[in-house]
């Protein structure tokens, strides 16, 4: 099935999204490369970080519904590409780190290797796991993101250790004339390319490609009977969405200027498939905003927390017992996630 197959340029779903995410990066160029400056309420600064989170983690939850919405694949190790992604850049781009390995290669060439490096980390898993039955698969994946966190805690002298690698170039806050304006810029970038990846991503799951992915999903026997090479199918959307993970990662360093072993715990995968279980798999713009709802009770509980009596320890384990429950509740009434279709996803209802 050939590139032109797979991304059917007289497709109209998605260009909504191509064409606002095209504007955003405008925008953000604007701010960016140009004199003007903008000035930020400080109470609206914690809206705009989880705002920029959020854009990196729509990317990584784009993949994860490629892998699984789509496909069936049961990754539980997604943040192990967005881990390796991360340090990719940061160990292909950083100068003078305080600890671990800095080539001070240019960004976009950092960039570049850590979707690579992603991407390639993404076939060796899967030509060692796609095999697997999906509880084996789930497992799988799972230990290898444990692995990939134990080797940057392990080797000091290359990874860091606890410590991590800084002196990551930021290169919106560089070209940016202050903090506020870097702030709105970066937002306005990576929100755009959160678009351009749904536009593809769409693009992608409907062209004829993205039906053999949703017939493998729904019965392997039967695509395989017609002729279609269920494991090269299955390689293909497992390196897709780990080399997803692996440039939002880099995308992570190029923000934050570090990257350490605490950045990428298992916190990061459940977060992402939560958002895409509640909002509805194999739906992209429902996994995004399934994303966006459990981020948002992630914010405003940031702001219960002022007026509770109970402690931040306390607090944290309350808002982990709320959240189980809505899963549990959304589970229970909308199996098939708030914006998914149970008939499609084959989910008794």
């Amino acid at each position: 099935m050939s590139v032109a197959d797979r991304l059917p340029l007289g497709d109209v779903e998605g260009n909504g999204a191509l064409v606002l995410g095209a504007v955003c990066v405008l925008l953000a160029a604007v701010f960016a490369l140009t004199p003007l400056v903008v000035s930020l309420p400080g109470s609206l600064y914690v809206f705009f970080e989880v705002g920029i989170l959020f854009a990196l983690y729509g990317v990584l939850v784009l993949g994860l519904d490629l892998q699984y919405g789509h496909t069936g694949l049961v990754n539980f190790g997604h943040v192990a590409f967005f881990a390796v992604g991360a340090y990719a850049v940061a160990m292909l781009s950083a100068q003078d780190s305080f600890a671990g390995v800095s080539l001070g290669l240019p960004w976009p060439v950092a960039l570049l290797g850590g979707v690579v490096v992603a991407a390639l980390l993404g076939a060796a898993v899967g030509a060692t796991s796609i095999r697997l039955r999906d509880d084996f698969l789930a497992v799988a994946t799972l230990a290898t993101a444990e692995i990939v966190h134990s080797l940057f805690v392990s080797f000091e002298g290359i990874f860091g250790g606890n410590v991590g690698i800084g002196g990551v170039p930021q290169p919106v806050s560089d070209l940016a004339g202050d903090a506020d304006t870097a702030m709105l810029a970066t937002l306005l970038l990576f929100g755009g390319v959160t678009l351009v990846t749904l536009a593809a991503v769409t693009r992608l799951t409907e062209a004829p490609y993205g039906r053999v992915l949703r017939a493998i999903r729904a019965d392997e026997l039967v695509t395989r009977s017609v002729g279609k090479s269920v494991i090269t199918y299955k390689m293909q959307s497992f390196v897709y969405g780990a080399a997803l993970a692996g440039l939002a990662g880099g995308l992570f360093a190029l923000y934050t200027g570090a990257v350490a072993p605490g950045y990428f715990t298992i916190q990061v995968t459940v977060t992402v498939w939560i958002g895409m279980l509640l909002g509805g798999a194999a739906n992209h713009r429902g996994v995004l905003a399934g994303l966006a709802v459990i981020m948002g009770l992630r914010l405003l509980s940031r702001f219960a927390l002022g007026v509770t009596p109970i402690s931040a320890d306390a607090f944290a384990s309350v808002r982990l017992v709320v959240v189980g429950l809505i899963l549990v509740a959304v589970i229970r009434y909308r199996p098939a996630g708030i914006w998914g279709d149970a008939e499609e996803l084959g989910v008794d209802t």
